[in-house]
């Protein structure tokens, strides 16, 4: 999906918003994320691994199971967690880059690796205490798409020509589109120049801003 003229560039900022975000009845307490470096937040803890190895996470990354990393619903990527098992007392540290957990009585979603690290892979949950150490940047990222598709063949023809030169590229799919998008920026700027790089190549870019809170779950 080329542009008709090689200085064509689009940017577009586009913030996908969850709509139950802003709802302070859905923000209990006990789930609320530790805001500040050094606070601590407790609750139920869970883990998913090989079924989700390798797939893109909603920071953009490919998910790693061997990594010390975690989903959480609204602590800003790049945030680092010390998670103590309260049962047993181990303890590791991760880092955010996923959203998560799906279900309301859980407070963070760890890695293969990290679970292990405190003992909670046989269980497959445990009770633990959140403390961050590091608090990540904003709630917006930044990715740069070249091509929305209804048919998934178009969509891997287009990432099929852009692969060479950027391995990056995926698509990301819903219901109806299937999205052909590059990298996944804290820095606008850097998107733009990437945009600007891929319209002197004839391709149609566009930056899209996506939020990355995750509504709490009901």
């Amino acid at each position: 999906m080329k542009a008709r003229g090689a200085g064509t560039f689009l940017v577009v900022l586009a913030l996908v918003l969850s709509g139950c975000a802003s709802n302070p009845k859905l923000q209990s307490p006990r789930t609320r994320p530790p805001a500040r470096v050094g606070t601590t937040n407790t609750g139920t803890a869970s883990w998913y691994g090989p079924g989700f190895h390798g797939r893109l996470t909603a920071s953009g990354e490919r998910y790693d199971m061997h990594a010390l990393t975690a989903a959480h619903r609204t602590l800003p990527f790049g945030t680092v967690l010390e998670v103590r098992n309260l049962d047993n007392g181990r303890s590791t540290q991760v880092r955010i880059n996923d959203r998560g957990p799906f279900k309301k009585d859980r407070i963070v979603d760890l890695s293969l690796t990290a679970a292990q690290a405190i003992g909670m892979v046989g269980p497959g949950t445990a009770r633990v205490e959140l403390r961050t150490l590091v608090l990540g940047g904003g709630d917006r990222r930044y990715v740069v798409q070249v091509g929305a598709f209804q048919e998934q063949a178009l969509a891997d023809n287009l990432v099929t020509r852009l692969r060479p030169d950027y391995p990056e590229v995926a698509v990301r799919s819903d219901e109806v589109w299937h999205r052909v998008q590059l990298g996944a920026f804290d820095d606008p700027d850097e998107a733009a120049a990437l945009a600007r790089k891929l319209a002197r190549q004839g391709y149609a870019a566009l930056v899209i801003a996506i939020s990355t809170r995750l509504s709490p779950p009901v």
